[in-house]
């Protein structure tokens, strides 16, 4: 007789269904890998002050093209939600209670995130919109 395999389940339904643990999880890592990959760009761009001034005034005036800009306000966020959702991974850790709270906590993340990002973007955007405009 042959046995049918079980669908797993967890505590909140079929497995990556879209709790919020699990784009939080999800989030975290992709932003993790996203500051480091700047942090590499940003050693390399660095170094190149060995080359010279004028090699390295030339890597650096990169900074001044709107489309880096906006890869830049998009460093900022991904370092602002980073930041956010690891304290809330430190609670979690330290104060295994609130796990039961997961949903309230992924929300105020995510609502202290938007509410860092919007002077943000406004102030990073202006000077996109003048790089846009000055071109």
């Amino acid at each position: 007789m042959a046995t049918k395999a079980r669908k797993t389940k967890s505590d909140y339904a079929s497995v990556y269904r879209g709790h919020p643990g699990q784009w939080s999880w999800l989030l975290h890592r992709i932003t993790g890998v996203g500051i480091i990959l700047f942090l590499f760009a940003h050693v390399v761009d660095t170094a190149v002050v060995g080359w010279g001034p004028q090699a390295y005034n030339r890597v650096v005036s990169v900074y001044e093209n709107p489309f880096v800009r906006v890869l830049e306000l998009g460093l900022v966020a991904m370092v602002l939600y980073h930041s956010f959702n690891g304290v809330k991974i430190m609670l979690i850790d330290f104060f295994p209670r609130l796990v039961k709270h997961i949903r309230g906590l992924s929300l105020a993340t995510a609502a202290v995130f938007v509410a860092g990002m919007i002077p943000i973007t406004f102030i990073m955007g202006r000077q996109i919109v003048h790089l846009i405009t000055k071109h």
